[in-house]
């Protein structure tokens, strides 16, 4: 059973990220899948090896595996295909905690803004920066500096990690319980 889990955890890795790839332009769709087969896992865990504390364990890894596979996909088309502007921050359009940069290139404006979500943006009115655009228009266009594909890839290496670790370690503790004659009596 401990194989199958481990097995089963990099599995939901390489799935969701599959389907981030696939639906690169929606990312409802590989958040929804993800937390879905997060749960699953955490659920495997807790039900195949009684322990609900390792099933709480297993949540830390599963933020890392679902912020992973969902922001990978974005991050490598735009560094990929992506086109670097120098733009200029020409004005700004709040709406609760959604700041919409408006962004003045070489060209002229850009027809998509740049958002931040939260309450403390980080730009001001005036402010030079690099941004990536999407030419197909499929991914929504972000700061350079902020793109880090390979920071998703390490993301997604310490879920998958960390799930093996808790696999491994619930499989020994069955182990345990099993060479000390204590099956299943125990549901925490």
């Amino acid at each position: 059973m401990t194989v199958l889990l481990v097995l089963f955890g990099l599995a939901v890795v390489g799935v969701n990220t599959a389907i981030a790839y696939v639906a690169v332009g929606a990312k409802v769709v590989p958040i929804v899948t993800g937390l879905l087969l997060c749960l699953v896992f955490v659920l495997a865990v807790r039900l195949l090896h009684r322990a609900a504390w390792l099933a709480f364990l297993a949540m830390g890894p599963a933020l890392f595996v679902l912020v992973g596979s969902v922001q990978l996909a974005p991050e490598a088309v735009l560094e990929a295909r992506g086109v670097r502007q120098e733009v200029t921050i020409v004005d700004v359009s709040v709406v609760g905690k959604r700041h919409a940069f408006t962004l003045q290139g070489a060209d002229g404006r850009l027809d998509e803004p740049l958002v931040h979500q939260g309450s403390n943006p980080s730009y001001q009115v005036g402010d030079r920066l690099a941004v990536l655009t999407d030419p197909d228009g499929v991914v929504e266009l972000e700061a350079a500096d902020r793109v880090d594909s390979g920071g998703m890839v390490a993301a997604l290496l310490l879920g998958g990690a960390g799930w093996t670790f808790i696999a491994l370690l619930a499989g020994w503790r069955g182990h345990v319980r099993r060479r000390n004659d204590r099956h299943d009596t125990l549901l925490i």
